[in-house]
């Protein structure tokens, strides 16, 4: 088995490029995913993080309400730094018991992490390969915005956070340019899946 990291900026086509190898035969373990796991009630940062933030970020199911979370922290670097430092390992400990998972089903597996922040984390490091994806910061911008209820404040925080577009490709073994047609973003990514079913 080997597991890649797919990582790339805020509406950059990762979904879309992970969506692709999936159909390809990869499997995906989406950070994203995990991150809404670690968080739900029973999940391994639950307990923390509402014992920290108290029960206002809470909904009346007892949830946390992450959009409640997001208010607190995303304006607060020593709050988000916080919550990051709960969440991540919490997550990685389950992105690592899903690779265990799929090794012993099937052993000549290629996996694919998918997550927005390797490079930041530096656990970029950690995987066979990188891949980036990467589009032009106008596309990544009306892209955002196209989503359901994004705001533009929000969105040009959330861009302005991450490290530019760049400095991932720089660090990756392999870039996919979704700037162009579906089509060709599939091309690319077909080029990406033989080389990786070649090392696997």
């Amino acid at each position: 088995m080997i597991v890649v990291g797919l990582t790339g900026g805020m509406a950059c086509g990762k979904s879309f490029v992970a969506a692709a190898l999936a159909g390809m035969g990869c499997h995906v373990v989406e950070a994203d995913a995990l991150g809404h796991d670690v968080l739900l009630p029973g999940g391994a940062a639950y307990s923390g993080v509402v014992g920290h933030f108290g029960d206002e970020i809470l909904d009346a199911q007892g949830r946390i309400d992450r959009a409640r979370l997001a208010t607190l922290v995303f304006s607060d670097p020593v709050q988000l730094a916080w919550l990051n430092g709960m969440v991540h390992p919490a997550v990685r400990a389950l992105a690592e018991q899903r690779f265990h998972d799929i090794a012993a089903q099937d052993p000549r597996a290629i996996v694919i992490y998918v997550a927005a922040i390797l490079v930041e984390t530096g656990s970029h490091r950690d995987f066979f390969r990188l891949i980036a994806v990467t589009c032009s910061p106008a596309q990544q911008f009306e892209r955002a915005m196209a989503r359901p209820g994004a705001r533009e404040d929000d969105v040009r925080a959330r861009l302005a956070r991450q490290i530019p577009n760049s400095q991932k490709t720089g660090l990756a073994d392999y870039v996919i340019d979704t700037s162009g047609t579906r089509e060709e973003t599939l091309r690319q990514t077909k080029i990406v899946f033989e080389e990786l079913s070649s090392a696997s």
